[in-house]
């Protein structure tokens, strides 16, 4: 059936330990820098969970900062299959209220400072150049799964949504506001571009639920403050600890085999390697035909498995 592990990457309650069962915490490093804040591992129904604050215990890093690489290279790191997040977002239409959930997917990047790819030509950098498909960036399969369960908490969600994600840590204009709205996106926040989009560089499945705290400013009357977001998004705790842990006990039962070898081949077709990178790699190979450790002896993909040896030339 295929084993999995969850990352779980969001705020308030949790990224308390007392949701686990033997709970773990673990400080780690990755080539990208330190993740947000520590590891904390356990199981959740006999899964094997990883849960991370994605600004930090204290919520100290704002969105811009947020190092996003290091968040989802170390929870690729710790064996993770999937990711399942958490974001506080505001409504852009009349049918979505605050205290209702939206399962994202799809999105409209609006930033612009944040770093979108593991590819980028550094000496850290996996090989070559990625160009990762991302007309369904949210994981169809775990997004149902979601939904089924939100359906049978008959809480008021939404099965499908487009986020604008702006860069922040300002919020919008009202004529900002406005636009997007009239590009018919559902919700707006902060965090979910770069995340998804690492994530299916990766490999990684990744859903999303937004939690919706305010209406933003396109409204007259509330509109979007700090104050009111984190209040909101507290009021959600006690649920969301409910959705994910009937999502967690449903996803363990299900056979996720062919999704992950899906998802590792598109990842292997999305890879361009340079001719000289692959013919290195290849040498490399052949004087080492028993191995060896890192990329010196075979060109490999962040998942692990080995990117394809083929002479392409970069666009």
């Amino acid at each position: 059936m295929g084993k999995i592990k969850i990352g779980i990457i969001g705020g308030t309650g949790l990224d308390e330990p007392n949701i686990l069962k033997n709970p773990v915490a673990k400080e780690v490093h990755t080539r990208y820098g330190a993740p947000s804040d520590r590891l904390i591992a356990g199981q959740i129904h006999g899964v094997d969970v990883v849960l991370l604050a994605r600004h930090g215990r204290n919520h100290t890093i704002h969105p811009s900062q947020v190092n996003y690489r290091a968040n989802l290279w170390a929870l690729k790191e710790e064996g993770c299959t999937h990711v399942v997040v958490t974001n506080a977002v505001g409504s852009l239409q009349e049918h979505i209220a605050p205290g209702d959930i939206v399962i994202m997917d799809q999105f409209v990047d609006r930033t612009t400072k944040r770093e979108q790819t593991f590819y980028d030509g550094t000496v850290k950098s996996p090989p070559g150049i990625c160009h990762i498909p991302m007309a369904y960036p949210f994981d169809q399969e775990t997004r149902q799964i979601l939904i089924g369960v939100a359906d049978e908490l008959k809480v008021k969600y939404h099965p499908t949504g487009t986020i604008t994600v702006i860069e922040g840590p300002r919020y919008s204009t009202k004529a900002e506001s406005l636009l997007f709205r009239s590009w018919n996106c559902d919700i707006i926040g902060m965090t979910s571009v770069p995340e998804v989009v690492l994530a299916n560089e990766l490999g990684l499945a990744y859903a999303a639920i937004g939690l919706v705290t305010d209406t933003d400013c396109w409204k007259d009357g509330e509109h979007v403050t700090a104050d009111l977001v984190v209040q909101r998004f507290k009021e959600f705790a006690t649920l969301v600890v409910e959705i994910l842990s009937r999502s967690i006990e449903k996803m363990k039962d299900y056979d996720w085999g062919p999704m992950i070898a899906r998802r590792e081949k598109m990842l292997v077709d999305a890879i361009m390697v340079p001719k000289e990178r692959t013919h290195s790699a290849a040498a490399a190979a052949d004087s080492n035909p028993k191995g060896g450790s890192g990329d010196s002896a075979r060109t490999v993909s962040p998942t692990g498995a080995p990117a394809q040896l083929v002479e392409r030339d970069l666009p």
